[in-house]
């Protein structure tokens, strides 16, 4: 047997004396507080987002609407998965999710900006899309591997939305 695991009396110790801490061991290495905080932030952002796409499926006009309104519905199903993700983990964390709609936008990374034509709802949302990318990058750095669970989360959002940013940049070239 290796010397750096622990050996399993000791683990099923700590397991049972801390039961009510859920999914948070000893080996946890972050910050938890801290972890929560910035995941609530992330959940505003992807609120935000799915608000600013959805107003624009529904207000996008023009000879191009269908297909650019149809790629906003998408991307705002696609926010609320996030949220709904994120949200779930910071009740793993034991944390409580911050879904207060009066510190909604303050509390985002994205901001929630209308736009006044179809060229203008694209830019914003490719901008917000860059936002987002941005600061989720620098979360995952962040939490390394002190909380890789959170941390693969973070990479799996990534991910998607930089498929946004690509889609829109591709929407933003045809307009």
């Amino acid at each position: 047997m290796s010397d750096f695991l622990t050996d399993v009396q000791t683990l099923r110790a700590r397991a049972r004396d801390k039961m009510e801490e859920g999914p948070v061991t000893d080996a946890y290495g972050a910050d938890r507080v801290r972890v929560i905080a910035v995941l609530n932030e992330a959940l505003a952002t992807e609120l935000v987002c799915y608000l600013r796409y959805k107003r624009h499926f529904f207000t996008a006009e023009g000879l191009n609407a269908g297909p650019v309104a149809a790629e906003f519905l998408e991307h705002a199903n696609q926010e609320l998965v996030h949220a709904d993700q994120l949200a779930a983990r910071i009740t793993q964390l034991q944390g409580e999710p911050d879904f207060n709609p009066s510190t909604l936008t303050a509390r985002s990374h994205a901001e929630y900006v209308e736009g006044d034509s179809l060229l203008d709802m694209v830019k914003e949302d490719l901008v917000a899309e860059r936002i987002a990318i941005a600061s989720y990058q620098e979360i995952a750095r962040w939490l390394g591997d002190k909380d890789a669970t959170t941390r693969r989360l973070m990479e799996e959002i990534l991910a998607v939305e930089e498929e946004h940013a690509d889609d829109l940049l591709s929407l933003l070239q045809a307009l």
